[in-house]
């Protein structure tokens, strides 16, 4: 069993950045993915960023490209989001999410474990 607890949202104006942090508690290892989600009011779960735990590869969503650097911390068993020139359209709840099998990075129905959410709202 594997538990996410996500932090660090917030408000913040358009523009500016936030970083998002996730404490995972559990065994994890190199066969997992761990990746952020995000899903807006009445829009579908969005794929943001993961990182395959065995290979560091990196994979982000084209929205967010370029502003958005996901990285892991083994020691503090720690997943980071460093969202930069956040847009108010960034404004979402933002989950951290596990996945045993890490070829499913990108695809978070096959995500075994998720957080509970942190807001992130992004005014203009």
């Amino acid at each position: 069993q594997v538990r996410l607890v996500e932090s660090g949202g917030g408000l913040v104006q358009a523009g500016g950045s936030l970083t998002l942090s996730c404490a995972a508690s559990g065994r994890t290892d190199t066969r997992f993915a761990m990746g952020w989600f995000r899903q807006a009011p009445g829009k579908e779960r969005e794929f943001v960023a993961a990182i395959r735990l065995g290979s560091s590869y990196t994979s982000y969503g084209d929205s967010v490209k370029g502003r958005f650097t996901i990285s892991r911390d083994s020691a503090k068993n720690t997943l980071y989001l460093q969202m930069n020139s956040l847009k108010p359209d960034d404004s979402a709840v933002y989950y951290c999410a596990a996945v045993r099998d890490g070829s499913y990075y990108s695809t978070g129905r096959f995500y075994d474990y998720w957080g509970q959410g942190t807001q992130v709202t992004v005014s203009s």
